[in-house]
């Protein structure tokens, strides 16, 4: 099962790459309401200050929703899980492995 812990010194782009990887479907990050810098940490876009140990781990069988809320309360970033081709966002109710495999 595809696992990885997200920090808030990780970079949007190596978070977007290891999400892909992983889960074969595309996370949108959001700062505010642009998409965030692939070049910023997590950390600088954060809507809070947060912990040096907050941490977020990123399971195959945590649902999108979930997955989505743990980001939210752990550094008061928006994220949306789309599919695999980034055309449409995955339900909350499926889990992040059978969010890479999703089609409408």
């Amino acid at each position: 099962m595809a696992d990885f812990d997200i920090s808030g010194r990780m970079k949007v782009k190596t978070l977007k790459a290891n999400f892909k990887k992983e889960f074969g479907s595309t996370l949108r990050i959001y700062n505010n309401v642009k998409f965030a810098d692939d070049d910023s940490t997590i950390a600088s876009i954060a809507g809070k200050k947060i912990a040096t140990d907050a941490e977020v781990k990123a399971r195959g069988n945590t649902l999108v929703g979930t997955f989505s809320k743990a980001i939210d309360k752990n550094f008061d970033i928006k994220v949306r899980v789309a599919s695999s081709d980034d055309s449409i966002l995955v339900p909350e109710d499926k889990t992040l492995t059978e969010s890479g495999k999703y089609k409408k």
